[in-house]
């Protein structure tokens, strides 16, 4: 297992997933719908723990090895999973928890399409884009 190829690899996929809260931040900031701060925390937060993993390693060259592929795909949907349910749990739309945010996350990047959301219609217009944004990351299978 060559740990620190991993870590590479894996710091990269997160920053790379930071990069996703932009297109949220702009439509709050178009639509005036107060959901911008807890996009930008989130970004901030993702990329810089992405920046923290990729620093150490980002000299460290090898091939990745089949075996390792497995590890980073694991590790990045289940990090994917949590990240992605910052926004939402971080927006405060119907106290919603953290279980619940995580839930709403891991059912958009699956695309299973679950919701424990209710009254999704009247949700900020950047959580709406977000929501659509995790299904559509998923229907590519990332």
């Amino acid at each position: 297992m060559q740990l620190l190829v991993i870590q590479r690899i894996f710091g990269l996929l997160v920053m790379v997933f930071s990069i996703a809260l932009i297109p949220p931040i702009i439509t709050g900031l178009i639509y005036g719908d107060g959901a911008v701060l807890p996009f930008v925390e989130a970004f901030v937060l993702t990329l810089v723990f992405g920046f923290l993993l990729y620093l150490p390693v980002r000299k460290h060259r090898k091939e990745l090895r089949l075996r390792d592929g497995f590890l980073v795909v694991v590790l990045f949907w289940t990090v994917l999973g949590i990240a992605g349910g910052l926004p939402i749990y971080l927006s405060g739309v119907y106290d919603i928890s953290i279980t619940d945010a995580v839930f709403e996350s891991i059912s958009g990047i699956t695309t299973t399409g679950a919701t424990v959301i209710v009254g999704i219609d009247n949700l900020p217009h950047s959580l709406l884009l977000y929501r659509q944004e995790l299904q559509w990351l998923g229907g590519m299978g990332i």
